[in-house]
C-alpha cells in the first residue's frame, strides 16, 4: 500500500495524578461511561481510543460548514494511562510514543506528586502537551451555559470568576516553577513558548470543543513532518497475556502497515531479538474497547495479535519488521535500550514492570542524584538480592536498596534479604524517592557511627558492688551499661582518668558476649586488677578515648544518641579535653 504523504493518526496519551479526571475527560471527548465501570473510578492499566475524523468534525463546530477550518489529520489514537503508570509504558527510540500529551489537572488541586512526576517526564521527553484544567464546575458557584467556553467564564458572577481567577494564577505559577509558562488557550499569542491552558468539565462537557480543536491545531500546525506515514511497520508492546501456550500481546503500532502474514522482531534486554509470526490479528474499533480480526493495519492504532513465539516478550519492548535484517534490527534495539538503560558502576538496584517505566524512573533517579548498579523488567528476584548483598560490602553499603516499580517480590527472594538491606515498593516514584533519601541518611548515619566504634569505644558503666564474683587475677565484677555500648577489649578509666585495664570478656548470664548496649547488666572480667583494693570506692568507669578519636565524636555528634553525648562531655571533662 502507498504510504506516500499520507499523515496518520496523533497518538495523545492522557496522564495525570490518580483521580484528576483522565478517563472522564476521555469518556466526555468519545462519549463514552468507562471511568463508571473502573475499580474505584482508577483506571486499572492502559487502554487505546481510536477517536475518527468523522466525529472530531461533529463535536468542532470550527470544522463545520463551508470557508471554516480545514481537518487535514485521519483522527487521534488516545492512550489512557493509570495514575501510577504516568505514561511511561509509552516510548520509542529513546523518546515518547506519545506525539501529543493531555496533562489533566484538578484546577482545585493543582499539581499533585503524579503531576509533577509527569510533568518531569514531559520535560525529559520534549512531549509536547497540552493542559486540561478540569473540574471547574467544582468552582463553588460555577453556572454552566451554552456559549463557548470563553463566553462562558467571562459571564461567571464576579466572585465566581474571582475564585476561578486564583486557581487559575496559583497553578501558572506552581508550573513556572517546573520551568513551562502557560497561558489560557485565547491568549496563547506563540504556541512554541506557551503551554496551552483549557479549562473543562468533563461532568458537563464544558471546554471539551476547545480541548479536541487546540488538540487538531496544533497537530496540523506542529507536527505534520512527524505525522508522516512512514513504509515500514513499528510498534510498541503495551501488555503481554497468557492462554495455555499461546501469547497475545497489545500494542500500538505507530508506523507504517502491518498484516497477519508479516514477521516481526521484539527487542529484549538480553540484546537477541525474538523473533516470532503473527498468526492473529485484531484491531481496536473506533470510539469501542471491542477488536475485531483485519487483513491490515494503518499506523497509527491500537492491536492485539497472536504470536507464534514462546518466548517470554516483556512489555514496553518495541517491535519492527523482520525481513532477514536481523543485524540491522540487533543495532537498533542495542542502540534503544542503551538509551533506555544507562547505569553506573555503582548504586541501587532498579526493577519496573515495562522498558517505559524502567526508563522513566532512572531519569527521575538520575535527575535526584541517585546512582543505579543493575536496572532490569520484571518482579525483584534472587539474583536482585544477591546483587543488593554484594553492596553492603562495597564502600557504600548504604546502596544496599532495591527499588521495585510497581512489581512484587518473589517468595523466595524476599527471605535472602540481609537484615541491613531494604526493598522499596510503589507506584508514585516521588514518594519512594523521599524514603529512599531517608533510608540512605540514616544508614550512612549508622555506617559512619559503625566506622567510628570499631575504632574506640564510647561508654559509661556503673560497678554493681554487689555482685563481685572474682577479687583478682582477673577481676571479675557486675556493672550496668549507663551510655553507649561497651565491647571486649575496651580501655577503661575512671572518673579521676586513672587507667583501670582492659575488658578481657564480657558475660550476660551464663553466655560470653562481644558487646551490650545501654541498659545492660553483665559481667566483665579485668586481667592484672584488685576489685577490694582498687575497685570497691568507684562507681562509675568509662572508655578510653584520644583527643583525636574525641574530635571524631564531636565532629559527628550529629550520630550520637542523647546518652552517648553525655557519656562524650563526661569523659571530656574527665580528661581535660
Amino acid at each position: 500500500m502507498e504510504t506516500t504523504n499520507k499523515i496518520r493518526q496523533p497518538i495523545v496519551t492522557v496522564a495525570g495524578h490518580v483521580d484528576s479526571g483522565k478517563t472522564s475527560i476521555l469518556d466526555a471527548i468519545r462519549g463514552t461511561k468507562v471511568a463508571t465501570g473502573e475499580a474505584g473510578g482508577i483506571t486499572q492499566k492502559i487502554s487505546f481510543t481510536l477517536f475518527p475524523k468523522d466525529k472530531i468534525i461533529e463535536s468542532c463546530p470550527i470544522f463545520q460548514g463551508k470557508g471554516e477550518g480545514k481537518l487535514e489529520i485521519p483522527g487521534f489514537l488516545f492512550i489512557d494511562t493509570p495514575g501510577h503508570a504516568a505514561f511511561t509504558n509509552l516510548r520509542k527510540r529513546g523518546g515518547s510514543l506519545a506525539d501529543l500529551a493531555i496533562l489533566v489537572v484538578n484546577i482545585n488541586e493543582g499539581i499533585m506528586p503524579q503531576t509533577a512526576e509527569v510533568i518531569s517526564i514531559f520535560k525529559t521527553n520534549k512531549t509536547p502537551f497540552i493542559i486540561a484544567l478540569n473540574k471547574i464546575d467544582a468552582i463553588n458557584g460555577w453556572k454552566k451555559n451554552n456559549f463557548g467556553l470563553k463566553e462562558g467564564i467571562n459571564s461567571q458572577a464576579s466572585h465566581v470568576k474571582a475564585n476561578f481567577e486564583e486557581k487559575l494564577y496559583t497553578f501558572m505559577g506552581a508550573l513556572n516553577s517546573h520551568g513551562f509558562d502557560a497561558e489560557l488557550y485565547y491568549n496563547v499569542e506563540d504556541y512554541t513558548k506557551n503551554i496551552v491552558m483549557v479549562p473543562c468539565s468533563a461532568r458537563t462537557g464544558e471546554g471539551i470543543p476547545e480541548l479536541l480543536t487546540m488538540l487538531c491545531g496544533l497537530s496540523q500546525k506542529f507536527l505534520k513532518d512527524r505525522l508522516k506515514l512512514g513504509q515500514k511497520p513499528r510498534g510498541v508492546i503495551l501488555e503481554v497475556k497468557k492462554e495455555k501456550t499461546v501469547s497475545y500481546a497489545e500494542t500500538i503500532l505507530y508506523d507504517g502497515i502491518l498484516t497477519p502474514n508479516d514477521e516481526i522482531a521484539v527487542a529484549t534486554i538480553s540484546g537477541e531479538p525474538i523473533v516470532t509470526r503473527i498468526r492473529t490479528m485484531e484491531e481496536i474499533q473506533p470510539l469501542s474497547n471491542k477488536f475485531r480480526p483485519v487483513s491490515t493495519a494503518i499506523a497509527a492504532t491500537g492491536l492485539r495479535i497472536q504470536l507464534t513465539s514462546k518466548t517470554d516478550i516483556l512489555p514496553g519492548m518495541p517491535f519492527l519488521l523482520h525481513e532477514d535484517n536481523i543485524e540491522e534490527i540487533r543495532k537498533e534495539f542495542a542502540k534503544e535500550i542503551t538509551q533506555a538503560i544507562q547505569i553506573d558502576k555503582e548504586g541501587i538496584i532498579v526493577k519496573a514492570e515495562s522498558l517505559g517505566s524502567l526508563e522513566a524512573v532512572l531519569t527521575l533517579l538520575r535527575q535526584n542524584n541517585i546512582r543505579v548498579v543493575k536496572a532490569g523488567i520484571g518482579n525483584i528476584s534472587k539474583s536482585d538480592v544477591i546483587s543488593a548483598k554484594t553492596n553492603l560490602e562495597s564502600e557504600n553499603p548504604e546502596n544496599a536498596i532495591i527499588l521495585g516499580f510497581n512489581v512484587n517480590v518473589e517468595p523466595d527472594a524476599e527471605e535472602l534479604l540481609p537484615k541491613k538491606a531494604k526493598i522499596f515498593l510503589g507506584e508514585v516514584v516521588y514518594n519512594i524517592l523521599d524514603e529512599i533519601r531517608k533510608w540512605q541518611e540514616e544508614r550512612q548515619g549508622e555506617i559512619l557511627k559503625e566506622k567510628l566504634l570499631s575504632l574506640t569505644s564510647l561508654f559509661k558503666l556503673e560497678i554493681l558492688p554487689k555482685y563481685v564474683f572474682r577479687n583478682s587475677n582477673p577481676s571479675i565484677f557486675g556493672v550496668r551499661v549507663l551510655g553507649g555500648r561497651v565491647k571486649a577489649n575496651a580501655q577503661l578509666i575512671d572518673n579521676k582518668n586513672e587507667k583501670i585495664g582492659r575488658i578481657k570478656a564480657l558475660q550476660e548470664g551464663k553466655q560470653t558476649v562481644q558487646e551490650a548496649s545501654v541498659g545492660k547488666e553483665l559481667a566483665i572480667s579485668i586481667p592484672g586488677q584488685n576489685f577490694e583494693r582498687h575497685l570497691s570506692e568507684i562507681q562509675y568507669l568509662y572508655s578510653d578515648i584520644s583527643n583525636k578519636q574525641y574530635r571524631e565524636f564531636r565532629k559527628n555528634k550529629g550520630i550520637l544518641t542523647s546518652e552517648e553525648l553525655n557519656v562524650l562531655r563526661e569523659i571530656a571533662q574527665i580528661k581535660g579535653f
